[in-house]
């Protein structure tokens, strides 16, 4: 490694025995000395999409008063620590998850469209056609600037084939982010890949070398860097060796929680029904927060500006035994006014929000520029359908989370007029990440409101 002690680069990496751990923006490195200087450019602006199943028990959800003053709901009140750092969304609709003439298969087409905005091809063999998802068209304009142009995460895998719901094929019910109509992306769901992904090397090669070494010697991937980083160290300001002091122990806090899982031997064997990689933890709380916290490093370390996230697959059935739900996920969507299934579909409605604050209060943690990382993100949290029992398509439930490097004026609950394209959201914010275009999906305008 070799660098000015007075202007880093932002390629910047760790290096020793085949091991490059990338670095988080610091003061000395140009974007955010530009921020802090004569310039006045800005740190990177990320994207982000995080989705749930079998839509949301609504009264649990839906603020019933407007603007600033909005009041945090049963389920929203897990967000409340970042109140202010989210704008609920009412109104938005998502038309291409509709059935028009195809019959039942909401919750496929619910996924398939929640990010293309198109309305899927009913099969469930290799003729499947959908549309381009929005994740993919900003990575068309961002992703060079990154190692990865965008990353497809998720707590269940993703599948290309078989039939999972009503006659459409598994691919559009496992992934929500597509390269091509005939393309979509898979899913990353062991949080020792996408560790190894992110921190043992920037070739395959590297990395199948740094994860051997780290075998066969016991160690941690800090180890192998611990003569660079202390060079860079002797360098850096004082605010800049306090954020890469936290930052190591940031990776060193997840790959202590990855090796522990891994020496447990926990592998989801008492959820069957979901099989897991080696490794990963069996509940579900764990692994997302291990995932999470891996999240922010790949903002951090400005490994990419866009990824996209799936709780569980569409229809997912899963039962939540760790907060004493022990009825499937799915069955219970289908609650018939039940109140005994719409407290347990609200159990697990605050759960995933519970699951999300966490990576919010991460974020925010964060400093960088003059805010934190959560204030140079905007990031979608939502489903793709309603109520789970009407297997409704408007008034999704949807909110806005990050500042988008102050384009967004956080902590407001907005009401658009039912049916308004869910697309609209998503050409506003492409508009943002310096995409040139008029539409996306079946929009009809740039949503108004958020700034």
């Amino acid at each position: 490694m070799s660098h000015s002690p007075r202007t880093l680069s932002r390629r910047l990496v760790l290096r020793g025995m085949g091991t490059a751990v990338a670095l988080p923006l610091l003061d000395a490195m140009s974007p955010t000395r530009l921020l802090a200087a004569e310039s006045g450019g800005p740190p990177p602006l990320r994207m982000g999409f995080f989705y749930v199943p079998n839509g949301m028990h609504m009264p649990a959800w839906t603020p019933q008063k407007e603007g600033r003053q909005f009041e945090l709901t049963p389920t929203l009140e897990k967000l409340a620590d970042n109140k202010d750092s989210i704008s609920v969304l009412s109104g938005l609709t998502l038309d291409g998850a509709r059935a028009h003439g195809d019959g039942g298969g909401d919750h496929a087409r619910s996924v398939a469209a929640f990010l293309t905005g198109a309305h899927p091809r009913k099969t469930n063999g290799a003729d499947i056609q959908n549309g381009v998802s929005v994740d993919q068209v900003a990575a068309q304009y961002v992703g060079d600037r990154t190692r990865f142009a965008s990353l497809e995460l998720g707590l269940e895998a993703s599948s290309q084939a078989g039939n999972c719901d009503s006659g459409y094929s598994c691919a559009y019910a496992s992934n929500m982010s597509w390269r091509g109509p005939t393309n979509p992306m898979a899913k990353e769901t062991d949080p020792r890949a996408l560790f190894d992904r992110l921190f043992a090397g920037q070739t395959v090669k590297e990395t199948r070398r740094a994860k051997s070494e780290r075998e066969k010697y016991r160690k941690s991937i800090l180890d192998f860097v611990a003569e660079d980083a202390k060079r860079l160290h002797a360098h850096l300001p004082i605010v800049d060796r306090r954020k890469l002091d936290e930052y190591l122990y940031a990776i060193r806090d997840v790959e202590k929680r990855l090796n522990g899982a891994e020496k447990l031997g926990l592998s989801e064997e008492g959820v069957p029904d979901y099989p897991r990689p080696s490794g990963v933890p069996q509940e579900l709380s764990r692994h997302s927060d291990l995932m999470m916290d891996m999240v922010t490093l790949a903002y951090q370390t400005d490994s990419t500006r866009i990824l996209s996230f799936m709780f569980t697959n569409a229809g997912s059935n899963r039962a939540y035994k760790e907060i004493g739900v022990n009825e499937g996920h799915h069955e219970l969507s289908h609650h018939g006014k039940s109140e005994h299934k719409q407290a347990e579909i609200a159990k697990i409605n605050s759960f995933h929000a519970e699951r999300f604050n966490y990576l919010l209060s991460r974020l925010k943690l964060i400093r960088e520029g003059n805010g934190s990382l959560l204030d140079h993100c905007m990031i979608v949290y939502g489903s793709g359908i309603s109520d789970g029992d009407r297997h409704n398509h408007d008034d999704l439930p949807i909110l806005l989370a990050g500042g988008g490097g102050g384009r967004i004026r956080t902590g407001q609950h907005v009401r658009y007029k039912n049916g308004t394209p869910l697309c609209n959201l998503y050409l506003w914010m492409m508009k943002q990440m310096g995409a040139n275009a008029d539409g996306f999906g079946d929009s009809n305008g740039v949503l108004q409101g958020l700034g």
